[in-house]
């Protein structure tokens, strides 16, 4: 049976890339066809064949099926900002049928397919569609990354109501610590699991160098196998 899904953030910065890497390394480890696709990319810098991204490289290396980029990244971009104006820079026009079409030649691939949202679940990606848009479009159950630092109750809870607003299911959430400097982090998670109506998948604690097959031991992933 395929299982696929999008993965979305609080906030640009929270560890989405590292946790859908550290979730296809723990899929693939189970013996799991899996790959990962994030349809649009910023922040990317020129290569010789086009354009090449850290976020994409990080979820190719840690997929099992070799697909072609043009599935897995259909839009990349230089300029590190929102996807609206990255796009209008580059006098691109990002289109979300051509998503879908790529996300459903990967879907053929593979059994799990992880879909990486850009930015937060509400980023707009052209003049009248935002990501979660596309997420809707997609069809796809969703699982949340909380970056663990200042305010992000508020946008743990803005996020999940924008996601159940959307008439999209939330399958799990994931706190990341984004920082060392952050206080009473037991205390803030107890807060979300108090008002978040979806399974706590993981706790990842703050590491310097983090990587996803670190990540991944801090994942729990039985109802994803």
């Amino acid at each position: 049976m395929k299982k696929n899904y999008f993965v979305t953030g609080t906030d640009t910065g929270v560890g989405k890339t590292l946790i859908t890497s550290a979730l296809l390394h723990a899929l693939a480890h189970q013996g799991k066809k899996v790959v990962g696709m994030k349809p649009i990319a910023a922040g990317c810098e020129p290569a010789l064949a086009g354009m090449t991204c850290g976020d994409v490289e990080m979820l190719q290396a840690h997929s099992n099926v070799a697909a072609p980029l043009n599935l897995v990244n259909p839009y990349s971009f230089l300029p590190p900002v929102a996807p609206h104006i990255a796009a209008a820079q580059a006098n691109v026009e990002i289109d979300l049928a051509v998503i879908v079409s790529r996300y459903q030649a990967l879907q053929e691939m593979a059994e799990v397919v992880m879909v990486e949202g850009v930015g937060g679940f509400v980023v707009p990606l052209t003049a009248s569609k935002t990501t979660a848009d596309l997420a809707v479009m997609l069809n796809l159950p969703v699982i949340l990354v909380v970056g663990m630092r200042l305010g992000c109750i508020n946008h743990a809870l803005l996020t999940v109501q924008a996601i159940r607003q959307a008439g999209l299911e939330l399958v799990a959430w994931v706190a990341n610590q984004v920082g060392p400097e952050m206080q009473f982090v037991d205390e803030n998670i107890r807060a979300l699991e108090n008002r978040i109506d979806a399974p706590l998948m993981g706790i990842c604690p703050y590491q310097d160098q983090a990587t996803p097959i670190a990540a991944s031991k801090y994942l729990d992933i039985k109802s994803f196998i």
